[in-house]
């Protein structure tokens, strides 16, 4: 069998190490630090005096001011604790003295959301330690060394002679993928993880959690028994039996930062005690776990972007489109909602569209919006606007990749980090129909969401048909907008393709697709008589599409999911393919095949 690694020059194995010892180091930095909270910063957050005087009397009781925690879980059990004999406190007081008069007696508990919502701040305030004394320090050694490590291991590409080498994509350790059986035992885990810890995010109700389950049972009944997949022989996208080890130690390491990122945020304050000064400098506030986000995705599409140009340079699209995704989340991702805050206005992201931006229509969004004057109203309108002229009008003229390959973070991101794996989606049939109902079942999740959230906004009800408005948008964010486009979307990169939250779970591409699908110019044409069955162009496609059916064929590629991106065409040996936009045939070709007919003595024809 021949080697399964690549020569490496010996710029890029110090580029690799550099890497190494940087992710080190940012996996140890949560355990650095160590934490002491003061009574001020215990009580901060609660204006009530009723409040601060059981916190107090809570917090005499468990010693939480008194201590110094090694770890975030020991200060974490003792805050608990804490804020649970002052929510006693309180209730036994209520007991006995009753409700103060002009309270309800909801104004004067101590909530659970509460606590959840101060934990981060709490953890966050109490950090004394090497990271909050030097963050400068730390963030060169994570996120700067971790860059330039990564930029080292690249800039030789630049040397080699330009075209695709497939590089023992299904050889490597890294992005060989996993078999069937694998990766359905990795989906399965995951979805019964989330869910199982959805009944505690849900304030201990199941009721959510199991119409989740019972809507996936639904689904898996659907593709296998009625549309009759069960049984069939899938084509598989990786190896026999488990392997790809170092492929699953990254999936798994992605999975537990989204993890922690969305729901424990309170053990990950040393990170973002390291981005504080940027923060700082940019808006003015302090940092958040999700400006620390925002700036490590914006690194590594900016560092993974130059990859990319560097694989697929010999391909001016490709250059252009990940110039395109790079200065998209560098400016408006990124640095323009950082500075809109700096002046006093809505952190805002001009580029995200709803249904993708599935909190657009929120209450609490639309009060922003209306009280932040001139620019809250340019916000208001610019969102609406995209959704109802944007997407229909630019997806008419150039298909969904104006936005999917050139301008959505989500995209951008799988484009560049996500790259290396993009030869492990299914291109089987079976996931096809799980994609189309999955994709669909979100879609209409966040409509009917929405269409909810208005009417409890414009009608001053928080219930319609009996279900609390409030309950349903918690549902949507924890399952969809963080457990299948965060935990799920990203985690799953190595194990099942770059693309899986796009395939199979944004709303908004689903709402792109049918557009796409049935009204667009924009279409992939085939060269059939070209084509020598290579399978490149199936090889890479990241949306789990089978182009050498096309392309063996002579058919034009109209797919609800083809995102544009072209690296069919930039892999193709003989440029069979070829992205383009014509209106000719717009209402018959998703049906018909185009075939070349060359008869002696007559014209060539195209039908």
């Amino acid at each position: 069998m021949p080697s399964t690694s690549t020569k490496k020059s010996t710029l890029q194995y110090l580029g690799l190490a550099l890497f190494a010892v940087a992710l080190l180091i940012f996996t140890a930095m949560p355990g650095i630090d160590d934490y002491q909270l003061t009574e001020e910063a215990l009580l901060g957050p609660f204006e009530s005096e009723l409040h601060q005087e059981a916190l107090r009397m809570a917090a005499s009781q468990t010693g939480v001011l008194d201590q110094a925690y090694e770890t975030t879980f020991g200060l974490e059990r003792a805050l608990k604790q804490t804020y649970s004999n002052a929510q006693f406190i309180i209730n036994r007081d209520i007991d006995e003295n009753g409700v103060p008069e002009g309270k309800q007696r909801w104004e004067v508990e101590l909530p659970d959301w509460k606590f959840k919502s101060e934990i981060t701040n709490w953890t966050k305030t109490a950090s004394v330690g090497p990271v909050v004394s030097n963050p400068w320090m730390w963030f060169l050694l994570t996120i700067g060394l971790g860059a330039l490590g990564g930029l080292l291991y690249i800039i030789p590409k630049f040397s080699a002679p330009a075209g695709i080498k497939h590089d023992h994509i299904y050889h490597n350790q890294l992005t060989k993928g996993l078999d069937l059986s694998w990766r359905t035992f990795f989906v399965t885990a995951t979805v019964i993880g989330v869910l199982a810890y959805g009944v505690s995010y849900m304030d201990d109700s199941y009721f959510w959690p199991a119409v989740t389950a019972g809507i996936a049972v639904l689904i898996l009944l659907l593709v296998l028994i009625v549309q009759r997949s069960w049984g069939r022989e899938p084509r598989d996208a990786g190896p026999e039996g488990i392997s790809g080890y170092l492929g699953i130690f990254f999936g798994i390491y992605l999975i537990g930062f989204y993890v922690l990122l969305y729901w424990a945020s309170h053990h990950i304050v040393a990170w973002v005690h390291m981005v504080d000064p940027i923060s700082r400098m940019l808006s003015g506030n302090g940092a958040s776990q999700w400006f620390l986000y925002g700036l490590m995705y914006t690194f590594i599409i900016l560092v993974m972007g130059v990859r990319m140009i560097s694989k697929y340079r010999h391909n001016k699209y490709q250059m252009l489109r990940t110039g395109s995704v790079m200065f998209f989340q560098t400016a408006f991702a990124f640095l323009i909602p950082e500075i809109l805050v700096a002046l006093n206005k809505p952190w805002y992201d001009f580029k995200n569209i709803w249904p993708l931006d599935y909190d657009f229509f929120f209450g609490w969004q639309l009060d922003q919006f209306q009280s932040a004057g001139a620019v809250g109203l340019f916000m208001l309108f610019w969102g609406i606007l995209l959704v109802i002229v944007g997407v229909p009008l630019m997806v008419h003229l150039v298909g969904k990749r104006w936005y999917c390959s050139w301008v959505c973070g989500c995209g951008g991101l799988a484009e560049t980090m996500g790259d290396p794996f993009r030869q492990l989606s299914d291109k089987s049939l079976r996931a096809w129909k799980f994609e189309r109902w999955i994709i669909h079942g979100v879609l209409v999740a966040a409509v009917v969401m929405t269409g909810m959230t208005l009417y409890s906004y414009f009608g001053g009800s928080s219930q319609v048909l009996g279900f609390e408005t409030g309950k349903v948008q918690k549902w949507y964010g924890f399952l969809i907008g963080a457990g299948f486009a965060g935990v799920v979307g990203t985690g799953f990169y190595p194990l099942m393709g770059n693309r899986v939250w796009c395939r199979f779970g944004c709303p908004l591409a689903a709402y792109l697709g049918l557009v796409q699908r049935f009204q667009s110019r924009f279409r992939i044409t085939t060269n059939g008589g070209q084509c020598i069955s290579c399978g490149n162009c199936s090889t890479y496609c990241e949306m789990g599409i089978d182009v050498r059916h096309y392309a063996q064929r002579g058919q034009d590629i109209v797919r609800a999911s083809c995102v544009g991106c072209g690296v069919c065409a930039a892999v193709c040996p003989r440029g069979v393919l070829r992205l383009e936009n014509s209106s000719e045939d717009i209402s018959e070709r998703a049906a018909a095949e185009r075939v070349i007919h060359i008869r002696e003595g007559e014209e060539v024809g195209i039908l």
